[in-house]
């Protein structure tokens, strides 16, 4: 038998107590005033009281199925692990006013709540908020750089070039050396020379690995996909850029072909096709000439002298690791036994002579070593051609054709460098990844290795419309349209089922931008069928003995776990979805619009009715300030995060034992509008999914597959926002590339579901919109605006059209200056911009509108199209 005391600071009414796994044998009020029926675990309190139980046929200890008391009341409803109860460390629920402690606890209520707070203990979070504003530079030095493999390709065509220096890869043989991988989406090239396993081109600049490691790479401009490298090896130092463009014609916006979309789908990781899809498949690639041109890796580097004697510098030509082949000097030609050319290189602008070399260098002089790989090998006239090719040529109309893309999207300029260069470098990564062909046609926007998604491609497509790429957007969005099945069904990758709602979302996000009344009236028929497909879904699930157990919830696979349950995620989708293509239809006039609103806030309810039946049953667990928190499962029908094992189960996945919980969780709800940002349900599930599942605010695994950066932005909370967003890109990004691994533990190259979401994040911080309210630098930090700092956006695109904001401090001159433009016909009711002084100092005044000096922001009211704010602090 154990006994334990509840003891509450107030009335909570009638109430009753429920166990699993174990037997109420006794209940009964010992303080206040209030009675119960301890045969059917019933009770009563009017005012402050205390309440003991016994329990027998308990399971106390460690492991699945223990013992859960489950508490409910006419206010509030909890549940607690048996096990967890302590006279040291009391369960204390602060926003319920309840303590459950040992019953031989004699203090009082109040007396344990003074003794907590007076502890001078601190959540994760109110730790977080007494620090100082997390920075990159801080979140650098504790995390562990990671380093990426550079993707270079062309935009639009899926024939890519994989490249890294030694000491990098996942093969012996491929760190050994410095290597170049042709590759699509899905997987490296295979080749007939190679027995059709994948061609791996190794080569070396310098002598190679050794007891330094003085190898450095970056981004031209470090912004554009072309790559530079630069390798110390004594006094010789190795200078190379490398780049893909075409074999003979120039390589423009004109002459820009691409690849069919269905066959960048194919050629992707996870892609699925339905009999009717595999079949325009097999059409196309009967039909689809050879292109007679191959994307083309070209390289160069040029080895310098800094020494004040003769050094020597050194050369491996490319040559593959597992095919036969011979080197031709007099051509430069590395040739594959079946006559093929996989590389042709020159030494200051010749044929390379041989294949290994040693150029002696006087000291301050130079030698270049170019070579030229094709994604396919070539026949030998080809190859002639492609030698005579001009690097710098190539040079100048790759950078021509990247800067084009850049300058055609929103110009951003931030007194942080990095981030500055991170969005401008993310924009030009998520266009390199949509493939299709040109100028007009479907694009697929991959996530890297992946095929698209409609979950994981829904942020890249989301921050192409804010950098005004709408035309690209609209062309990934009709990927989903095209590939949606005949009864309404939309899936592409992997068996996931969540793909009809969020695309549904995406559309809806992407209308918000553009009101395109034309383009809405184009995919009405898809759209409603859509409807159709989400609906019978629902109504199959609209069943009496589902009651408590995920009433009305879609159930089936959410992600790569095989987990066919009522996810919250899955279902937060299916109503986003439905919410954004009500808002649609309206728009349209079409008369379906008013169903499906009523049914996308029916199936929100329901979510609602589930989560918080969830959050009773769940088990509380302890902060990091002495208070407990209620919790809640990734699905319907389960008791507290599946991590915690309450039900049992194996849920440990992708390297973490919370995956499931913290990335696949509840806190979707939020973004998906069923949950507000600042609702009590909210904040219980950001302080367990803080404090179980976060390192530095940051989650394991897959961290951007947490949302929870956005909902501290939309609660005002800028320090976690910080901490999880500087930990998150310096944890994850190639430091010097800015490129993004899907995990920490090296999986999955160039995702660009991961780059799309930080990406999003860095436009959360400059912009967000909130119904009729736009949000100016909500989450910027205060050393973006010290003395002499400003910050630049021109043309961004919002809900609200294009708009761009100018912001300087003068600290020194007591001021802050914002000057912003809207667009003449869709200016935001309201704005609300965010001015935080450097200190932390609060305005004495502003030029217009009201300053609300707790959130440090200005908020003007029916702004004109032209807005000049000066705000003075002294």
């Amino acid at each position: 038998m154990i006994k334990i005391a509840i003891l509450w600071n107030d009335s909570v009414g009638d109430g009753s107590i429920a166990v699993e796994y174990g037997k109420l044998e006794r209940l009964e009020v010992t303080a206040g005033q209030g009675s119960c029926i301890p045969a059917e675990g019933r009770f009563a309190l009017q005012g402050p009281g205390r309440l003991e139980l016994e329990l027998g046929d308990e399971n106390a200890g460690q492991g699945a199925y223990a013992t859960i008391v489950s508490v409910r009341s006419t206010r509030h409803a909890f549940s607690f692990f048996l096990r967890d109860v302590s006279r040291a460390y009391p369960i204390y629920i602060p926003a319920y006013g309840v303590i459950v402690t040992e019953a031989s606890h004699a203090e009082s209520y109040g007396e344990i709540a003074e003794r907590i707070a007076s502890s001078g203990l601190r959540t994760n979070l109110q730790q977080i908020e007494a620090e100082p504003e997390e920075s990159f530079e801080r979140a650098a030095e504790a995390g562990r750089p990671l380093t990426c493999p550079i993707w270079l390709g062309l935009s639009r065509d899926a024939r890519l070039f994989e490249a890294d220096f030694r000491g990098v890869g996942d093969n012996d043989n491929i760190r050994s050396w410095d290597c170049v991988r042709p590759r699509y989406p899905a997987r490296i090239n295979q080749l007939p020379e190679t027995g059709d396993a994948p061609v791996l081109y190794y080569y070396l600049l310098g002598r190679g690995m050794g007891a330094e490691y003085r190898v450095t790479r970056s981004l031209e401009e470090r912004v554009y996909p072309i790559a530079h490298g630069s390798i110390r090896d004594d006094d010789i130092v190795y200078d190379n850029v490398a780049f893909v463009s075409y074999e003979a014609i120039p390589f423009t916006a004109d002459t820009l072909q691409g690849t069919h979309y269905l066959a960048a789908d194919r050629a992707s990781v996870g892609y699925m096709f339905t009999p009717e899809q595999e079949e325009s498949w097999e059409r196309l690639a009967e039909t689809d000439p050879d292109r007679p041109e191959e994307t083309v890796y070209y390289s160069k580097t040029t080895a310098t002298n800094l020494g004040k004697v003769p050094r020597y510098a050194w050369f491996k030509n490319p040559a593959p690791l597992n095919a036969a082949y011979t080197f031709e000097g007099d051509g430069g030609f590395g040739v594959f036994e079946s006559g093929r050319v996989f590389v042709a290189s020159k030494l200051d602008g010749r044929p390379l002579p041989q294949e290994e070399i040693a150029v002696l260098l006087t000291p301050g002089e130079s030698v270049t070593f170019e070579f030229y790989i094709p994604h396919t090998p070539v026949s030998r006239e080809r190859a002639l051609l492609l030698a005579q090719q001009s690097f710098e040529l190539r040079h100048r109309e790759c950078l021509a054709f990247w800067q084009a893309k850049l300058d055609g999207a929103m110009q951003v300029r931030l007194p942080e460098p990095r981030i500055e260069e991170m969005m401008k470098a993310g924009y030009l990564h998520l266009d390199l990844v949509c493939y299709g062909r040109e100028p007009d046609r479907t694009l697929v926007p991959t996530i890297g290795v992946y095929t698209a998604i409609g979950s994981e491609s829904s942020p890249i497509i989301q921050y192409l419309d804010s950098m005004g790429a709408h035309r690209t957007a609209e062309r990934a969005l009709q990927f989903f349209l095209d590939k949606q099945h005949e009864d309404g069904f939309i899936q592409n990758f992997n068996g996931y089922m969540l793909e009809t709602g969020a695309a549904l979302y995406v559309l809806g996000e992407h209308y918000r931008y553009v009101r395109d009344k034309a383009w809405l009236t184009r995919i009405q028929p898809q759209m409603r069928k859509a409807y159709e497909y989400l609906k019978g879904w629902r109504d199959r699930n609209l069943r009496e003995e589902l009651r408590g157990r995920g009433y009305g919830m879609l159930e089936g696979k959410t992600a790569d776990p095989e987990d066919p349950f009522r996810s919250y995620m899955l279902n937060g989708f299916a109503h986003a979805g439905l919410k954004r293509l009500a808002e649609m239809l309206s728009e349209i006039g079409d008369p379906l619009a008013d169903a499906v609103g009523a049914d996308a806030e029916a199936l929100k309810q329901d979510i609602l009715t589930s989560i918080r039946e969830s959050l009773a049953n769940s088990p509380v667990v302890p902060l990091g300030d002495g208070s407990w928190v209620p919790t809640c499962p990734p699905w319907a029908n389960y008791r507290g995060p599946v991590s915690l094992y309450a039900d049992g189960g194996k849920w440990g996945t992708h390297g973490s034992m919370v995956v499931r919980d913290s990335l696949l969780g509840p806190l979707y709800l939020v973004i998906q509008e069923v949950l507000a940002p600042d609702s009590v349900e909210a904040g219980f599930l950001l302080s367990f999914h803080n404090e179980l599942m976060c390192m530095k605010n940051v989650a394991l695994s897959q961290p951007y597959y947490s949302v929870h950066p956005w909902i501290h932005l939309k609660r005002g909370e800028t320090k976690p926002f910080l901490k999880a967003f500087y930990n998150g890109v310096a944890g994850l990004a190639d430091r010097e590339t800015y490129t993004f691994w899907e995990h920490y533990f090296h999986v999955s190259p160039h995702k660009t579901h991961e780059e799309g979401w930080f990406l999003m994040q860095c436009r959360w911080m400059l912009y967000l919109e909130e119904e009729r309210t736009l949000r100016l630098l909500p989450g910027i930090p205060r050393a973006w605006l010290e003395q002499g700092k400003e910050i630049s956006v021109r043309d961004a695109a919002s809900h609200f059209g294009h708009f761009s904001m100018d912001i300087r401090s003068d600290i020194a001159e007591g001021t802050i200056t914002a000057h912003l433009v809207f667009d003449a016909e869709r200016r935001p009711g309201k704005v609300k911009i965010r001015l935080p002084h450097p200190s932390g100092m609060q305005a004495m005044r502003t030029s217009v509108g009201t300053y609300h000096a707790a959130s440090e922001t200005v908020e003007i009211d029916d702004p004109s199209r032209e807005v000049q704010i000066v705000l003075t602090f002294a």
